[in-house]
C-alpha cells in the first residue's frame, strides 16, 4: 500500500466555494457496497434509505472562530490559528511570522466594557513546523465575538457572508478548528422528519483539528503520524448504540469524525465488555486504513475528501479503495461539488 494509491486529479472548478441553500438541497451520491451500485439523489431524500430502528450518530462539536490577529513588540502583524486548548490560558496554535521564538510576546487589542485593553500572548514552546504552544494573559474565548474569524480551509477563496453556515445546526460543544462537514447538510426539519420515522439520533463530540485534512507526505501511509483529537462518547450514546445493535438496527455515522469516535471507543473496550460500547472521553490517535475491521459503523454519510488524505483512506477502508476512486471519478464527471461546502455521499 502506497500513499499514491489514494491520489486522484480534481479540477479546481469542482471545489465548492460557497454552500448551497437550503442546506439539504446538496446532491447526494448513494454508493451500495454490495454490488457497487450508484444512485444520484438530493440530500433531503437521504431519509428514504433510513429505516425505523436505525441510529444516526452526529458530531455536535462547534467550530471556534480560531483565526485571530496580533502584533509583535516591533509592531509587525501576526496571524494566530488556534488548534487545541490545553487549559484556560494555554493553546496549541499555528503562528505565522518570523522570529517567533520561545519567550517572544505578542499583543491583541480588545474592548472590555467601554475601554480598550491589551491581552498579551507569550510563546512557551516550539512544536512541529510553525506550531507553537502559547499562553494568553487571560482567557481569550470571551473576546472571540470581536476578534475571532472563522478558519475556513485554504481551498475556499470566497468570503463567507454568514459564519453560522460553517456550523452544523446541532453544533453545541465549542472546540473545533474545522467543521465536521458531513453534518452541514442537515436542517432541523430534516432531522425532525428522520426521527418521526422511528430513527433515533445520538451525539458524540470530536473536536476537529486542521491536521485531519493535511495530506499524507510519507510514501508509506502506515508511517504517517496522525495527530490526536479529543473526543467523547457518553453513557447515553453508548446505551443507544448497544440497544440498536441488539435490536438489529444499523449505526449510521455522519462524517469521518463520528466514525473515528465510534471506532475509537470500540477499540478501547476491555474484553470483559464483549461487544458493548462503554463511555469514552479522551484523545484518539486511531488511523483507519484499508484492512481495518469496523466494529460499530454500518453505514456512513460523508463528503468528498482531498487526495492522499487520511480521510480518503478511511472511506477507502470502509468501501474499498478502487471502488472509492471509481466513484470519485464518476462524481467529477457528473459535476458533484467537492470538499467542505460540497456535496455528499451515503455509503451503505
Amino acid at each position: 500500500m502506497k500513499t499514491s494509491d489514494f491520489d486522484y486529479h480534481l479540477p479546481e472548478s469542482s471545489i465548492a466555494q460557497t454552500p448551497v441553500e437550503p442546506r439539504d438541497s446538496s446532491r447526494l451520491l448513494v454508493l451500495h457496497r454490495q454490488g457497487g451500485g450508484v444512485e444520484h439523489r438530493i440530500f433531503r431524500e437521504v431519509k428514504e434509505y433510513l429505516r425505523a430502528g436505525d441510529l444516526l450518530v452526529l458530531n455536535q462539536t462547534r467550530v471556534i472562530p480560531a483565526r485571530i490577529f496580533a502584533k509583535k513588540e516591533t509592531g509587525g502583524r501576526v496571524e494566530i490559528l488556534l488548534l487545541r486548548r490545553r487549559d484556560a490560558l494555554t493553546w496549541e496554535a499555528l503562528v505565522g511570522g518570523k522570529g517567533l521564538r520561545v519567550g517572544k510576546r505578542m499583543f491583541i487589542e480588545v474592548i472590555a466594557s467601554t475601554a480598550t485593553k491589551t491581552v498579551e500572548v507569550k510563546i512557551l514552546e516550539l512544536l512541529e513546523g510553525s506550531e507553537r504552544l502559547i499562553r494568553f494573559s487571560e482567557p481569550i474565548e470571551p473576546y472571540f465575538p470581536q476578534i475571532g474569524n472563522m478558519p475556513l480551509p485554504p481551498y475556499i477563496h470566497e468570503k463567507l457572508s454568514d459564519p453560522e453556515r460553517y456550523q452544523t445546526v446541532f453544533a453545541k460543544e465549542m472546540g473545533s478548528a474545522a467543521a465536521p462537514t458531513a453534518g452541514l447538510h442537515f436542517t432541523p426539519q430534516l432531522l425532525d422528519e428522520i426521527q418521526s420515522m422511528g430513527v433515533k439520533i445520538a451525539y458524540v463530540t470530536l473536536h476537529v483539528g486542521l491536521d485531519t485534512f493535511a495530506p499524507v507526505n510519507e510514501d508509506n501511509p502506515e508511517e504517517h503520524k496522525i495527530h490526536s483529537e479529543w473526543c467523547e462518547l457518553t453513557q447515553e450514546t453508548g446505551d443507544l448504540i448497544n440497544e440498536t445493535k441488539r435490536n438489529g438496527g444499523r449505526i449510521i455515522a455522519v462524517g469521518t469524525t463520528s466514525v473515528r469516535t465510534l471506532e475509537s471507543a470500540a477499540n478501547l473496550q476491555s474484553p470483559v465488555s464483549d461487544s458493548q460500547i462503554l463511555p469514552f472521553t479522551g484523545s484518539t490517535t486511531l488511523f483507519i486504513l484499508p484492512g481495518y475491521q469496523f466494529k460499530v459503523v454500518d453505514a456512513m454519510i460523508t463528503n468528498f475528501h482531498l487526495p492522499k488524505s487520511t480521510l480518503i483512506m478511511l472511506v477507502s477502508a470502509f468501501a474499498g479503495r478502487e471502488r472509492i476512486l471509481q466513484t470519485y471519478e464518476l462524481a467529477i464527471k457528473e459535476g458533484y461539488r467537492f470538499y467542505s461546502f460540497g456535496d455528499v455521499m451515503l455509503i451503505l
